[in-house]
C-alpha cells in the first residue's frame, strides 16, 4: 500500500467533509415544501467544498431563503427542473442581491445575528 493511500489521499471514491452527514429524505421534503409554498422560486447549486457538502439553495421573490444538502449537483438540478423552477450555479451567477436584502432585514429585525449564516 502506497503512502497516500495509508493516509487516505490516494485515489478512490470521493470523501465527505469531516464530521459531515448525507443528504437524507427530510432534506429533500424541506425543500419541497419551500418550493411549492413560495413565489417566484429560483434554485442556486453550491458546490461542495473541503468543509461542506454540495448544498441547494433555493431563494423565493421576496428574499426569502434556504439552504440544504443535496448528494450531488446533479440531484440538485434534477430537483430543480422537476419542481419547475430556474437553476443556477452560484460560481457563474453570485446570489441574488435580494436574499442578501431579506437576511438584513431579518437581522435588523430580530436585533442583531439572525439564525440563518451570512452569505
Amino acid at each position: 500500500m502506497g503512502l497516500l493511500k495509508r493516509l487516505g489521499l490516494g485515489r478512490g471514491p470521493a470523501r465527505r467533509p469531516s464530521g459531515d452527514r448525507p443528504a437524507t429524505g427530510q432534506d429533500s421534503a424541506h425543500l419541497a415544501e419551500f418550493a411549492a409554498s413560495r413565489v417566484g422560486v429560483e434554485a442556486y447549486v453550491e458546490p461542495a467544498t473541503n468543509v461542506t457538502p454540495t448544498t441547494l439553495l433555493l431563494v423565493a421573490t421576496d428574499g426569502e431563503w434556504t439552504r440544504r444538502r443535496v448528494p450531488d449537483p446533479a440531484t440538485a438540478r434534477d430537483f430543480a427542473r422537476r419542481t419547475g423552477i430556474p437553476v443556477y450555479d452560484v460560481n457563474l451567477t453570485g446570489y441574488p442581491q435580494r436574499m442578501r436584502e431579506w437576511t438584513a432585514r431579518k437581522r435588523r429585525e430580530e436585533g442583531g445575528t439572525g439564525s440563518q449564516p451570512a452569505v
